[in-house]
């Protein structure tokens, strides 16, 4: 016999539907909106008459922001910091966590610890404070100034510490009576069952320094030394004066201030500065909820 749905719960179930319909539309309109904004004329983006289908098709914004050495220079920048930044951002939150995931009687200090890096969510040194040292340390205008101010993401670690915590103990004490250190039951033991979380922290990780800019306009003194956001910002605020001291561009001085604007410019950059979140988002993100709910638990 079938199991029959009351009323109630079908009123339910169409009102729950219409809500998700009505929050994906309001998450995929937008990003459709930009797009076509990306690809219209701009007398047309300026008299509101884009919406989700371009008008007066033109690829004009995307030649304006790649026609130059300067965004691929940039792009080999953002790349360089986000395969230097990543994994040092890994290394230190698995070497942070598993130490302070540790119960009282194995780690007496634990608390103490812990406590030392909430702070540093709550309170920073500021920014004048944080330029000084990176100044009086030599890192000015090098990559490792975009990666190691930033090098221990606190909540990151705070995710993989609760989920380490979560752990059964008796799965690390299998791992000891066995003979394995603390170093052989992280690596065989912890980390292969940490992998939703660990691939979680990775996409946080990755997405910031992706979409980092302030840092490489406060430490980096060169244009050829910024990182793919700091450069796309420049060309959205002053199109003009970046044209004017673009070499690659000034031959089409009047071409390309006749047929851009910031709003299309702006579209075109913000789509491609999307693209890589786009494509590892599908790979990591079977593990994004489990990753993050089961890091969030406290016992």
């Amino acid at each position: 016999m079938g199991f029959k749905e009351s009323m109630p719960r079908k009123i339910f179930l169409v009102c729950n539907t219409v809500f998700l319909l009505i929050i994906v539309l309001l998450c995929i309109l937008p990003f459709i909106n930009l797009l076509a904004v990306s690809f219209s004329d701009k007398v047309a983006v300026a008299a509101g008459e884009v919406t989700f289908f371009p008008v007066g098709f033109t690829t004009i914004s995307y030649q304006f922001i790649t026609n130059t050495s300067k965004f691929f220079m940039s792009l080999l920048v953002s790349i360089k910091r986000v395969a230097i930044g990543v994994p040092i951002n890994l290394l230190l939150i698995i070497l942070t966590a598993y130490p302070l995931s540790k119960s009282k009687e194995d780690f007496g200090a634990r608390s103490i610890f812990s406590w030392f890096f909430v702070v540093t969510i709550l309170f920073n040194a500021g920014l004048i404070p944080t330029y000084m040292v990176v100044r009086n340390t030599g890192l000015m205008n090098t990559i490792w100034s975009l990666v190691l101010p930033g090098a221990l993401p606190v909540f990151s670690m705070l995710v993989v510490m609760n989920y380490m915590r979560s752990l059964p103990k008796e799965l690390l004490e299998a791992a000891y009576i066995d003979g394995a250190s603390h170093v052989q039951s992280l690596i065989r033991v912890v980390l292969p069952v940490c992998a939703p979380t660990i691939a979680t922290v990775t996409l946080f990780s990755f997405v910031d320094h992706w979409n980092s800019w302030f840092d490489g306009m406060i430490y980096m003194n060169k244009i050829q030394n910024y990182p793919l956001q700091t450069y796309l910002q420049t060309v959205v605020v002053n199109p003009e004066e970046f044209i004017r001291n673009n070499t690659d561009l000034s031959g089409n001085l009047s071409k390309y201030l006749s047929m851009v604007s910031a709003r299309t410019t702006g579209a075109a950059q913000m789509f491609l500065a999307m693209i890589p979140i786009l494509c590892i988002y599908p790979y990591l993100q079977k593990y994004f909820t489990t990753g993050l709910v089961m890091g969030s638990v406290k016992e």
